[in-house]
């Protein structure tokens, strides 16, 4: 029996990775779950997979949920110190870290130093602070499990192959709802039209980020950080069916793929049983109904987001932190209706032009620049 410690597990990773759990009852149990305030769902999860430790938000949301949950409460905490509290709670073999953006940084890096092995959906905590993580897991002999679909294929397609044959890793992106929307209308998108992903199921961040292709340029420094690759190493191509989920380029000609039908339980299921694996619960690929698979290059001029996160992968020290977090008020400042579609990448932008960097060593070294970059950010829209 292998137990689980969530991180969002109100969120869509959190959810789904609970579907997984529920399936296997025999094999799997929940330690403890963080989420943020949406206690109805919350307590609907601790009646069901009673964990011993359950955090939220604030303590507004905590007293709520303790009200609503009644006899039987587990201990609830709250803030950033709950999440951390259940990402280190001793039971847990494997922390699942699924808090939507660099939030999850901190809680994630305290489960490394409490020696639990990650499933990671939070790719900000690599984009943000990838050498301080790598270094920590390497330290406390941890195994960082990718769930993004993606990294998972690519996870998958190294594993028996050596490092040194790789050419390169190729990261596939659906093209969002707008891969064939004139860039004239691009410039009047609602918030509304860029919430509606034609594939995925996802929260609203990380949709509206692969509305821009920022979701693909994130992948990319969380690819050079899980998979030691060079930026020149890793390639994106579109491929609208999101069959394949990734593939990896050998140096003889060979590419290995991952394919399955766009479901996040079939990464979680992998992350959550390995090194075994366990059914999901996901359809089965069917290739005589599958149709045609169709590959394109992306396009950095109607979607420029691709091109500044590599451009701060090469740049280094502290601008992928920049990029992530001014993103992250671009894309919550384009939802509030503060600012156009094209305004995020344009915001971004000007507040990667505006940082002087520095090589971070320590935690709140990165958590400075995440700060400063927020800060200007708001200044810029104001």
């Amino acid at each position: 029996m292998k137990s689980i410690a969530i991180l969002g597990s109100t969120g869509s990773i959190g959810v789904s990775t609970l579907d997984v759990v529920r399936q296997h009852p025999d094999r799997f149990s929940v330690s403890g779950l963080a989420a943020g305030n949406n206690v109805a769902l919350l307590a609907e999860q601790i009646r069901e997979f009673r964990p011993r430790l359950v955090s939220v938000r604030d303590a507004a949301s905590a007293a709520n949920l303790k009200a609503m949950v009644g006899e039987g409460c587990p201990e609830i905490l709250h803030g950033t110190e709950g999440a951390c509290a259940v990402a280190a709670t001793d039971e847990a073999e494997l922390v699942i870290s699924a808090i939507v953006g660099a939030a999850g940084l901190v809680p994630t890096v305290t489960a490394i130093k409490a020696g639990k092995h990650i499933g990671l959906a939070n790719k900000e905590t690599m984009v943000v602070a990838g050498r301080l993580v790598s270094d920590l897991a390497r330290k406390h002999g941890i195994e960082i499990l990718p769930v993004d679909s993606e990294h998972s294929a690519i996870y998958q397609s190294l594993a028996g192959h050596r490092h040194e044959d790789v050419l390169r890793v190729i990261l596939t992106a659906s093209g969002g709802p707008f891969l064939n929307t004139p860039a004239e209308e691009i410039l009047k998108v609602t918030p509304a039209q860029a919430l509606k992903h034609p594939k995925w199921n996802m929260g609203a961040k990380i949709t509206i980020d692969s509305s821009t292709l920022m979701n693909k340029g994130l992948e990319v420094i969380e690819a050079h950080w899980l998979f030691d690759m060079p930026a020149e190493k890793i390639g994106v191509v579109v491929h609208p069916q999101s069959i394949i989920h990734s593939m990896v380029e050998y140096v003889d000609g060979c590419v290995m793929a991952q394919l399955g039908v766009p479901d996040m339980r079939a990464p979680i299921a992998y992350a959550m049983a390995w090194p075994e694996r366990c059914p999901s619960g996901i359809d089965r690929l069917d290739l005589t109904r599958m149709g045609s698979l169709t590959f394109q290059e992306p396009d950095p001029v109607r979607f420029p987001c691709l091109r500044l996160a590599y451009d701060a992968l090469k740049a280094a020290q502290t601008y992928p932190a920049v990029l992530n977090a001014a993103n992250e008020i671009a894309v919550a400042a384009f939802l509030d209706g503060r600012i156009g579609f094209t305004g995020i990448p344009e915001l971004v932008d000007r507040t990667m032009q505006a940082h002087e960097a520095w090589a971070p060593v320590e935690l709140d070294e990165y958590l400075k620049a995440d700060q400063w970059a927020r800060s200007t950010a708001e200044q810029l829209i104001a």
